[in-house]
């Protein structure tokens, strides 16, 4: 193992704990992948993310045999939508799955978030998709979100949680991140009568807004815990 592959599996791990330290999942209920060269390494499943260690990172080959894996551990039991999405989609290296408490509650009520606030625009479009429901780490569940996501970065899972990718792992994070944020603002809008709605015009020029002043530079700032929200 190399420092390069050591250090994201040690990524991996980092941000697996700092999903349950910030609230965004519970237990080992989450789990995290990223690409790495021609494998895909991925939390291993049912393992308190406090004694996770890089060498327990699971590795998954893009080019070998279907669910194939190297490591002490078996990769996640959701494995098949992260191998799949990874593979479908090479303009993005990692991705975030998790049970955040507002997105799970509108997954349950298999409502997609619309264009309610302006920072919809960051996973490419004007609402995030509810995948429909399928078993917990099947086939059926990985094409659906697939689909969910496709011409996205993020999508819901119906009865579920939610899934986030990136460029990059830490843009995985800012994007689970940032789509709890909105589930919730959108949820507590919904309470005193719902939200009104941006139009496909103005979220198109939020999208070219982002081009000049930098979304990508954002997520640090929300990982860290503080706001990557202009105005």
């Amino acid at each position: 193992m190399d420092k390069a592959e050591k250090d994201l599996r040690q990524a991996i791990i980092d941000q697996c704990r700092f999903m349950n330290s910030s609230g965004l999942n519970q237990g080992t209920s989450g789990n995290i992948s990223a690409r790495y060269k021609d494998r895909m390494l991925i939390s291993p499943s049912a393992t308190p993310y406090d004694q996770l260690t890089p060498e327990m990172i699971a590795s998954m080959p893009f080019d070998g045999e279907y669910g194939s894996w190297d490591g002490p551990l078996k990769p996640s039991t959701e494995w098949r939508f992260h191998f799949d999405i990874l593979k479908n989609r090479t303009d993005m290296t990692a991705v975030v799955h998790a049970h955040p408490t507002y997105c799970t509650a509108l997954a349950m009520a298999r409502k997609e978030i619309p264009a309610a606030h302006y920072m919809i625009a960051v996973f490419g479009g004007s609402h995030v998709r509810c995948a429909p429901f399928a078993c917990y780490g099947t086939a059926a569940l990985s094409e659906l979100a697939i689909e969910a996501l496709q011409d996205r970065t993020a999508c819901l899972l119906a009865n579920h949680g939610s899934i986030a990718m990136g460029e990059d792992l830490d843009k995985a994070m800012w994007r689970a991140v940032e789509l709890e944020t909105i589930a919730r603002q959108y949820y507590l809008s919904l309470c005193i009568g719902g939200p009104v709605l941006l139009n496909e015009d103005e979220i198109a020029q939020t999208m070219a807004g982002f081009g000049s002043y930098g979304v990508q530079d954002d997520y640090k700032d929300v990982a860290a815990g503080t706001s990557g929200k202009k105005g």
